[in-house]
């Protein structure tokens, strides 16, 4: 019955798991896919999210310490900013809980929020144009025009749930928030694009 693997140890599956949501609870972040979509971080963007995947999954399954889960809000933080976006609605929060409580199931060979994750389509290339111009022209489109493009209401409802799950983390814990684009300018909005990368101090 020792089919465990050592403690902060993972099995071969259990780390491509780790690695497969990583990459996936990424592709489904709205704040960080306009980002990439949009080059906020310059043309590498895209490959810069894919290399801060790759970076966080090293720091779980190869580090010497143990990553808090502070030391990764502070990374995932920091690294929005080298993208020239700032956020400040919580979802850097969501998706620091999100990889740790991941990377303890994949410790006890448990995936059921990978495989949940499968089932969630990420944001499509259309939807994150689309709340991009808005605030450009959010009263133009006609009835006809709502019925074949995304409104504000639906991509709203884009969000990563945990449907009837037997873990521990509730349906709204596993919930990621999507700031609409047309309330960028407003300071409670939560999150927005900065002209150049600056350093901030931790949120209390």
């Amino acid at each position: 019955m020792e089919n465990r693997t050592p403690t902060n140890q993972l099995s071969e599956e259990a780390s491509s798991q780790l690695q497969e949501g990583i990459n996936l609870l990424f592709s489904r972040w709205t704040a960080l896919q306009m980002a990439v979509q949009n080059e906020w971080g310059g043309r590498d963007s895209r490959q810069r999210s894919q290399q801060f995947a790759l970076d966080i999954f090293s720091c779980l399954t190869q580090s010497k310490g143990k990553l808090y889960i502070d030391d990764l809000e502070n990374m995932l933080d920091e690294f929005m900013l080298s993208l020239n976006t700032e956020i400040d609605d919580g979802s850097i929060e969501e998706i620091a809980e999100k990889i740790m409580f991941m990377h303890e199931e994949c410790l006890e060979g448990n995936f059921s929020s990978i495989v949940q994750l499968k089932e969630i389509a990420p944001p499509t290339s259309a939807a994150l144009q689309f709340k991009q111009a808005v605030n450009e022209d959010d009263d133009s489109s006609s009835d006809d025009d709502e019925e074949d493009v995304p409104r504000k209401d639906d991509a709203s409802e884009m969000v990563i749930d945990n449907p009837e799950s037997q873990s521990s983390l509730s349906e709204k814990d596993m919930m990621i928030d999507e700031p609409r684009l047309s309330e960028v300018a407003e300071a409670e909005d939560g999150w927005t694009v900065v002209g150049s990368r600056r350093s901030r101090g931790r949120r209390n």
